[in-house]
This record gives structure tokens, sequence and C-alpha cells, in this order.
């Protein structure tokens, strides 16, 4: 079911503007290649949630299964299958190599989603909880007083 959610779409608006930095002003041999992996699942992950009603888990291993793909299209060359491998769109969409520390960081990324997302829902619940225990005491309170003759 399609929806719009705000919160996970300033994430993603959030998590975008930060990858972009990322490509555009840093060159180095962790930052970009490995902790942008890292960022993009969880990008992916909130922008799958901006506009589609799934659950956490499917959301999470929707995009878990999309990383894994990409990399597996990776390891087969299939961008030289194509003759794309000069192009620059394509290799920035698919990337240019298949390596195992990637399907580490997309992992971690989505292990990190989940976290995240148990943490958020445990203390909903308490606030929940917390509320509903408050508002009974008062209702409580209330008709004692109104009882009292």
């Amino acid at each position: 079911m399609l929806i719009f959610n705000k919160n996970y779409f300033s994430f993603t608006f959030v998590l975008f503007i930060l990858e972009v930095i990322i490509a555009i002003f840093i060159n180095d041999h962790f930052i970009r290649p490995y902790f942008g992996d890292f960022l993009i699942v969880i990008l992916l992950y909130c922008f799958l949630k901006s506009f589609i009603n799934l659950s956490k888990v499917k959301a999470a291993l929707s995009v878990l299964f999309l990383s894994f793909l990409i990399e597996f299209l990776q390891y087969i060359k299939l961008l030289e299958w194509f003759g794309l491998g000069n192009s620059k769109f394509a290799l920035l969409v698919l990337g240019s190599h298949f390596s195992w520390i990637d399907i580490f960081a997309y992992t971690t990324g989505i292990m990190v989603v989940i976290f995240i997302e148990i943490q958020l829902n445990f203390a909903k619940r308490k606030y929940e909880i917390s509320y509903l225990r408050n508002k009974r005491k008062s209702f409580y309170q209330v008709n004692q007083n109104d009882c009292i003759i």
C-alpha cells in the first residue's frame, strides 16, 4: 500500500545529502567505499519506508536482497556483458567490482536499521504503556472523588 511517511522521507533526504557529500568530497580507502555502502542500505530502507507500507522486517530484507543482487551482478560482470563497462552512470548505479567487504557493509547497515527500529518500537511501547497507566490512574481518581457522598 502506498503511503507518505515524512519521518522516513526526512531521513532519506539527510542520508542522500550525506552520500552526495561523501561522493564529491571524500576520496579515501574507507569512508567512500565502505561507509558509503553501509549508509546506502539505510538510505534505501528509509526511501522504501517513505512510500510503501511494508513491515520493518520485509523492508529491511528487501533492501538487503537488492544490495546482494547488485553485488552478484558485479560478480558476474553484467555491465561488461552489455557493453556498459565505461558508462559512468551504470558504474555509479551498479558499481564496478564484487567485494565481500561490501556484503559485510550492507549486512551491517541493515543490522543497524533493525536495531534502531527495535529500540524505537520499544521506546514507543514503553511510552504508550506509561501513558495508559497515567490515564487509568487519573480515571480512578476522578471516579473516586465523584462517588464521595
